[in-house]
């Protein structure tokens, strides 16, 4: 006979023995799953041995903090709850079976990213499935990372690389000055759609550094950009897979077929670029220590050396240019966004561009930069204020239990920083909500990841390698922008400041505004 399991919950009174027994499992039951729901930081958090005093958000009691990250503002909600939970310093919580912590201040946030501890990043599905893992954003720490790590340094973000890369810069911002120019002309009102422009420039002058070709705008590099996006999107789904290793074989979202059918096609298109680099060895078009080197060539100097198979290039040229494209291109929309909201800022900025180019024609260069200390205020305001990577877009893994402030983060914990919140926060800074690019002046304030109060690159070994050639084009293509263009609200004079997380912070609502040519009086 088959027992009677409603009895389990339901006993039987006239059963006193029978009844202890039910009643203690039903009890047990009931506790588990009470503490389960009420643990500090969820699920995830409740089932690992170490035991952690760190606050944090039950969440729902199977998929956690789910919720928030499927949302277009996850940062906003984390800081919110790390507010609310007091937990700024440090706040855990779970996302089904995966544990998380997020330090919301700049001293934790220091011990995160500077410690050897959290060296590793966990490794989403689609970043392996797009061969990130081989590629220096993903590849665990260790001897090829290390290896990675120097031959970009050494080859493609030296000061010595960015600076000969000047003129081809300075040529892509006046493309980008042509073609709003052409936008600008095709409609009677001035009318530019800013972001398509921003991207194509930004790619352009990527792909010139790594695979040493140029593309015309919105022609043969169409293929190339679609495949950026497509990656771009794929890395920026929060994948459900990730976090419930039971879903993983069901693919609820897409994701692993996306990815494979889009690396079929990165492996063709790359593939075939090192193979007419190699070409051009064979036939004497290349000669080593004579011709201008790409990226491209130097990983063909040192796959020998360094035991680079052709999928661990691709890799690498992948990510070169996937990595370098959007943040740029996102970072310049919201700084034009502002200067069409606040036109004495944009006013201010001219002022200084006109005073050091003589309130000439004379196209500004690299070597300007120095002398437009405002310009590069509103840069770092930009960072502060619109950070393209609010959680720092790739987390850190705990490689072994690490000590945090006074909590200890057990190994295989998930440890994020939400730059946003401290950049917001006003212990930290003053007025932090009001865009005000004076507050640099005369401020040491280095957003390279030495001060943890506006490190937008992030900081420690895995800090961005690329950004002082980011740096380098945004403050070179908004002068230039600055010099050419009036930049003022289009229609009703809207611009939604909304944000969109991905796997950047965009803009939700692309910017739309009106242009007009400058005439500097002599």
């Amino acid at each position: 006979m088959l027992p009677d399991f409603h009895l389990i919950f339901f006993p039987d009174l006239l059963h006193p023995p029978l009844f202890s027994f039910q009643a203690l499992l039903c009890t047990l039951l009931f506790i588990l799953i009470i503490l389960l729901c009420f643990s500090p930081g969820g699920l995830a958090w409740a089932l690992t041995l170490t035991k952690s005093l760190i606050p944090g958000p039950p969440g729902h009691p199977v998929t956690g903090l789910l919720s928030v990250f499927s949302g277009l503002t996850p940062h906003r909600s984390l800081a919110n709850l790390a507010k609310s939970y007091n937990a700024e310093p440090l706040m855990a919580f779970s996302v089904g079976l995966t544990r998380f912590v997020i330090s919301s201040e700049p001293e934790t946030a220091k011990d995160i990213l500077g410690s050897s501890g959290f060296g590793d990043r966990p490794v989403k599905e689609s970043a392996y499935e797009l061969l990130f893992h081989r590629a220096m954003g993903f590849a665990p720490y260790g001897e090829y990372w290390r290896n990675l790590r120097r031959i970009s340094a050494t080859y493609l973000f030296s000061p010595k690389r960015i600076n000969a890369f000047g003129g081809f810069r300075k040529e892509t911002g006046l493309e980008m000055v042509k073609e709003f120019e052409i936008m600008m002309k095709g409609n009677n009102e001035g009318r530019v759609e800013v972001k398509k422009v921003l991207h194509y420039g930004s790619l352009n002058n990527v792909v010139m550094s790594v695979f040493g070709k140029r593309y015309d705008f919105y022609s043969d590099g169409v293929e190339l950009e679609e495949m950026v996006s497509e990656g771009y999107e794929l890395l920026g789904v929060f994948n459900w897979s990730d976090h419930f290793p039971l879903l993983g074989w069901l693919d609820l979202q897409g994701v692993r077929k996306r990815c494979r059918c889009l690396v079929k096609k990165v492996n063709a298109f790359v593939g075939e670029i090192i193979e007419e680099h190699r070409m051009k060895r064979v036939s004497g078009e290349y000669v080593v220590g004579k011709t201008v080197q790409d990226f491209v060539d130097v990983l063909l100097d040192l796959e020998k050396d360094f035991k680079l198979s052709d999928s661990d290039m691709i890799a690498v040229l992948w990510e070169m240019i996937f990595r370098g494209t959007d943040t740029v291109a996102i970072l310049l929309e919201w700084v034009l966004a502002r200067m069409v909201l606040q036109p004495e800022i944009q006013a201010k900025a001219q002022k200084e561009i006109d005073k050091v180019t003589g309130n000439s024609s004379k196209p500004i260069s690299d070597a300007d930069i120095p002398n437009l200390p405002y310009l590069q205020c509103i840069v770092k305001e930009a960072l502060r204020v619109h950070p393209p990577g609010p959680l720092l877009s790739w987390a850190r893994l705990a490689i072994h239990d690490v000590k945090v402030g006074e909590n200890l983060v057990p190994a295989g914990t998930t440890a994020m920083v939400n730059m946003w919140a401290i950049t917001h926060n006003p212990k930290v800074w003053n007025e932090p909500e009001e865009f005000k690019p004076e507050r640099f002046m005369g401020q040491d304030v280095n957003i390279l990841g030495s001060d943890l109060r506006l490190a937008p690159f992030g900081a420690g070994r895995r800090v961005c390698p690329g950004k002082a050639m980011g740096l380098a084009s945004v403050h070179l293509w908004l002068a230039q922008l600055l010099q050419s263009f009036n930049w003022v609200p289009y229609g009703d004079g809207t611009v939604d400041l909304s944000e969109c997380l991905k796997l950047s912070m965009e803009m939700k609502t692309p910017l739309v505004c009106k242009i007009v040519p400058r005439v500097v009086d002599a």
